[in-house]
């Protein structure tokens, strides 16, 4: 209601102060062209950054220090520490990131953010940058009416930076103008009141413009034109850099606990470092001085001199904070806790925060739908009264059989609600979320085979339920004959369940180097495909055996028709589930796997229809005749 009332009014009153203000219109102009020119620049490095951006991640946040070096250099190109907090909490929520490597990124782009201001100083106030800017806008807006994608990308980074410094130059004029017609200098305010001051005006703009960068260029470009004092910009920078965090905290609202996590270390380090530069602001000032004439810095160039004092400032947060990290993690962890219900499992790893990004939407609906298949395999292995660790085992089924076996009771019906029924339907309405965002061909079919496989695990569970009772009355049963039919019955679920376990070990491989994770890759998909293939085939000659067997057993009179009529309902629901599985396997764990590298062009793979789980590999470096 506030702001339905509040953004009219804001409205009207701009539009009153730009029709009776020429010289504010220009500069209103400007802030608007640059903010515009940001929108385009982000999209632009959008389109470049987020393929491989899910790769990079897990290949270089592996320690703090490349984390960190990580999230400098991604701010420093895609000029918004914002976008790279946004992706961070985004990609930790979908758990493609842990949390010290989420910290070590954010720390990163405290310093990475700090390139704007030196951009800004360096080209946008000192040369004539507006001559260049009219080239890059052209060229820029037509490339974006390119259908290739990479095209429209670079078409977006020049048109971005063309009007980023096109504003800068309107801003530039506008100040000028300005100071005609009031000198806002002589609002100057000194001592601590007026640093605290202009820190709060700083954080404010920064959480109306939603950028640090577009906030730091406002002030640079005002302390060129001399209508603000070198310390109140000073001031306005620490408020600047702790109003970005809004942005990030707004990410984390829709995010789940570990993406709550990072937007919380983001805050804290702002804040800190915020804090101490505000304290020991002159100090720093004359440490700025003493670099400035070390590095040749006219004394009276307060804009170098401010952009110095950005980066000053946020190094030396970054060297303050580094030894609290690990405290840092732990208070984090303990003060942000899930939410939980004791008696209902919710998901882990989907949120709104990992839709922004189809690599972070897809890795959240992978991992998620392992969180199913935990609990489901958890049903799985209760219900055939065998113990979890025991099919995990490298022990032979026949071995497993014989043991004491979990003798718990387990009610379907009741730990379905409690441990799947939720994951699944959340799982499904992210899937469907996402599928609403553009999406490359291969990730509409990576998220169709996700759900895919999670139906067939639900499947299984349905299954199950009907077993359950002649599972659990037979092998308690005096009949010999029953007892081992059921336990039949045992050994063929149990050992699909481990072969889909046993694929699960292949994504330790990604962190390999890139030739042995394409060969790695391939004997994984080849040993595996066929594997399950073989389980396939199995079912057909199970069923005909079971046939024979069970005639016999009748012939024998060592069962009853009664027994008999359960041996057969029982060795259908059998099959289902055992279809059911190998299907889920082969969509989750072979077919998703093949698009997912064929996605980052690690190798180029041809697929049958999902009712063929045989898979063709072809190497694309081999692809003129010399096939793997």
């Amino acid at each position: 209601m506030l702001k339905k009332v509040f953004l009219p009014l804001l409205l009207i009153l701009l539009a009153y102060v730009l029709v009776n203000n020429p010289d504010f219109k220009q500069i209103a102009a400007g802030i608007s062209v640059l903010l515009f020119g940001m929108i385009a620049l982000e999209n632009g490095f959008k389109a470049f950054a987020e393929g491989p951006l899910k790769n990079l991640l897990k290949r270089v946040t592996n320690k703090f220090y490349k984390s960190m070096g990580l999230g400098i250099a991604a701010t420093a190109v895609l000029q918004s520490s914002s976008l790279i907090s946004v992706i961070t909490i985004s990609f930790i929520s979908a758990g493609l990131l842990d949390l010290t490597g989420g910290i070590g990124v954010i720390f990163g782009a405290n310093i990475g953010t700090t390139a704007t201001a030196w951009m800004v100083a360096v080209f946008g106030l000192k040369i004539q940058i507006s001559e260049f800017a009219m080239p890059m806008l052209v060229i820029g807006i037509i490339l974006v009416f390119q259908n290739k994608q990479s095209y429209k990308g670079l078409g977006n980074i020049l048109a971005g930076l063309g009007f980023f410094f096109l504003g800068i130059h309107f801003m530039k004029e506008g100040f000028d103008a300005f100071e005609g017609s009031i000198a806002l200098d002589q609002y100057a305010l000194s001592g601590f009141v007026g640093l605290v001051v202009y820190v709060f005006l700083g954080l404010v703009a920064t959480v109306i413009l939603q950028s640090s960068s577009a906030s730091m260029a406002i002030i640079l470009t005002a302390l060129a034109a001399s209508h603000i004092t070198y310390f109140n910009a000073l001031a306005l920078a620490i408020g600047a850099n702790v109003g970005t965090t809004i942005t990030a905290i707004i990410g984390a609202a829709a995010s789940n606990t570990a993406g709550r996590r990072v937007a919380g270390a983001h805050l804290v380090f702002n804040v800190v470092t915020g804090f101490l530069a505000l304290v020991f602001l002159v100090p720093l000032s004359w440490l700025v001085d003493i670099v400035s004439s070390t590095v040749n810095i006219a004394s009276n160039d307060y804009t170098l001199k401010l952009a110095a004092f950005h980066t000053l400032f946020n190094t030396l947060g970054v060297l303050v904070m580094y030894p609290f990290v690990s405290p840092l993690e732990r208070m984090l962890v303990k003060r942000i806790k899930d939410k939980v219900d004791k008696d209902i499992a919710k998901p882990k790893f989907i949120s709104d925060a990992a839709l922004m990004y189809p690599q972070a939407a897809i890795g959240a609906l992978i991992k998620e739908t392992q969180h199913l298949f935990d609990n489901t395999f958890e049903l799985i292995s209760h219900s055939l009264s065998l113990h979890r660790s025991d099919i995990q085992s490298d022990k032979k089924l026949e071995e497993v059989l014989k043991g004491p076996g979990y003798k718990g009771k387990i009610n379907i019906d009741e730990v379905y609600f409690q441990k799947v029924k939720t994951i699944y339907s959340a799982i499904i309405e992210f899937a469907t979320l996402a599928q609403q965002v553009p999406l490359s061909a291969n990730e509409v079919r990576l998220i169709y085979h996700i759900k895919e496989a999670n139906r067939h695990f639900v499947e299984v569970i349905k299954d199950l339920k009907d077993l359950q009772p002649n599972m659990q009355k037979y092998l308690e049963s005096d009949n010999e004959a029953m007892r081992v039919e059921y336990d039949h019955f045992r050994k063929r679920i149990s050992k699909i369940v481990r072969e889909i376990l046993r694929t699960q070990d292949f994504h330790s491989a990604m962190d390999l180097p890139k030739k042995e994770v394409k060969s790695a890759f391939q004997a994984h998909i080849q040993i595996h495909a066929e594997k399950f293939r073989k389980e396939k085939s199995k079912l057909k000659a199970h069923e005909k055996q079971f046939n024979q067997k069970l005639d016999e057993l009748i012939r024998e009179r060592k069962i009853s028709n009664m027994m008999a009529s359960s041996l057969m309902n029982d060795s259908a629901t059998v099959a289902s589930i055992s279809k059911n599985l190998i299907k889920a396997g082969e969509l989750l764990y072979i077919q998703t796997d093949i698009l997912l590298f064929d996605s980052l062009q690690e190798i180029a793979v041809e697929t049958e229809s999902l009712d063929d789980s045989e898979v063709k590999i072809s190497d694309r470096s081999h692809s003129k005749g010399d096939k793997n």
